[in-house]
């Protein structure tokens, strides 16, 4: 039996940039394809996973909104990290966040990736 392949995607981008549909998008074709995914969402990405945050969040109209992005995602397994520092400059809590995204800092990404998980950046 083969190992599972893991990835690491961090996304630095928020609602102002199609990028973020990328990354979502590549992450649930990834988890869905039952590899073990992490995002990382640091600086404007956080914003993402804020509470009500992606109720109307559609950046490309040929994509699923990236509320149901995000949640697919989740439902296949997928984990949400939060940069500590970037979460705390918009005044971000554990509170404020939906469940499944867990503030941890990048030594716990960067373990992912020293266990050989390859990474993308958006």
């Amino acid at each position: 039996m083969s190992e599972q392949k893991k990835l690491v995607i961090v996304n630095s981008r928020g609602f102002d940039d199609e990028r973020s549909s990328v990354a979502w998008s590549i992450a649930n074709t990834a988890s869905a394809s039952n590899m073990d995914v992490t995002v990382f969402l640091v600086a404007a990405g956080v914003d993402w996973v804020r509470k009500g945050a992606t109720d109307v969040a559609q950046l490309n109209p040929l994509d699923p909104s990236i509320g149901d992005m995000i949640r697919s995602f989740l439902g296949n397994g997928g984990r949400i990290l939060v940069c500590p520092p970037c979460a705390k400059v918009r005044g971000y809590t554990e509170e404020s966040l939906i469940d499944e995204a867990t503030i941890a800092g990048a030594p716990v990404m960067l373990e992912e990736i020293a266990a050989g998980a390859a990474s993308l950046s958006f």
